[in-house]
């Protein structure tokens, strides 16, 4: 079988705590894979659309462990590479307090554009990148413009979450321009508004203070969602705008909710759902991982139905 959406970049081991406690002091932990990409096709595999997830890992124990992991999730990983020359990179979740990464010369860090010539973007009716991979090396930068070139060429749409790391840019300068440039190539965006107020508003000398400041800095794509925490999520389209309230949520941990949310939008949208049933699906994915201490909860439900009206 064939999947429907690609997503491509970084897959690392997340190791966090079993239960919401400190990482000093925890004496249970779970280690399960972890990245944005890998993330966004678990969830969408534990929804029922094929998913694949592609990158490069270490020929080691972590990467053995995060591919068999993986595919019991479902996620097709048939293209991914093995580098026997470079380690799997590993993560650490305090949960509530902070994230510890450990990637610098990771196999991730090596895909390039000759690597993102052997998969199959033609044959895939998504392809999914984020605003980390260009960020790992200059490799990498290289390989995320052959992927938007590839899919323009075929017609395949982009979604780019533009998901900022700070610390893995030179400068926030940088991070802006490169990370706007790529946002506009993609025909549908996820971003913060905070992320954006923090990217682009000191940068570009202007006020990002609402979703309508975020459209306005970004006209480019079809489609622009714009994530603003317990508030919500708006979505400007040629459809309009539309709004849906964050749900209420007792929250253990918020890294990861962004990918689960773009997962639950896409899922919806693939299916052709409207704005509103598409952004209360992301809600209710996201819902899953705020309440839980990894990125991708081991008990979900194996399916969410999308209203279509």
């Amino acid at each position: 079988m064939q999947p429907e959406v690609l997503a491509v970049g970084e897959t690392m081991m997340l190791v966090a705590p079993a239960f919401a406690e400190p990482l000093e002091s925890a004496a249970d932990f779970r280690l399960d894979p972890g990245g944005a990409e890998a993330n966004v096709a678990s969830h969408l595999a534990a929804l029922g659309r094929p998913a694949a997830w592609a990158g490069l890992v270490g020929d080691d124990a972590l990467g053995r462990r995060l591919l068999r992991q993986l595919a019991e999730r479902g996620v097709d990983t048939r293209w991914v590479r093995t580098d026997p020359d470079a380690p799997t990179g590993v993560y650490f979740k305090d949960p509530g307090r902070a994230v510890q990464y450990f990637r610098r010369g990771s196999a991730a860090s090596r895909m390039d554009a000759g690597y993102a010539a052997t998969l199959p973007v033609e044959r895939v009716r998504l392809l999914h990148l984020s605003g980390i991979t260009p960020a790992l090396s200059d490799a990498c930068d290289a390989m995320v413009d052959a992927l938007f070139a590839r899919a323009k060429a075929a017609g395949v749409p982009v979604s780019f979450d533009v998901n900022h790391r700070a610390a893995l840019w030179p400068s926030t300068d940088v991070a802006a321009r490169r990370l706007r440039e790529l946002a506009a190539r993609a025909d549908l965006v996820f971003v913060g508004l905070d992320e954006a107020a923090a990217l682009w508003g000191s940068t570009l000398g202007v006020a990002v203070r609402t979703p309508d400041d975020v459209r306005a800095l970004l006209p480019e794509p079809i489609v622009l969602v714009v994530k603003d925490g317990a508030v919500g999520a708006t979505e400007y389209s040629v459809a309009g705008v539309a709004h849906v309230a964050a749900l209420e949520v007792e929250l253990v941990e918020a890294v990861g909710a962004g990918d689960a949310f773009a997962a639950g939008y896409l899922v919806a949208r693939l299916d052709g759902a409207p704005p509103h049933a598409r952004l209360r699906a992301g809600h209710e994915r996201a819902a899953l991982v705020l309440a839980d201490t990894a990125d991708f909860p081991r008990r979900t439900p194996d399916s969410t139905t999308h209203p279509r009206g």
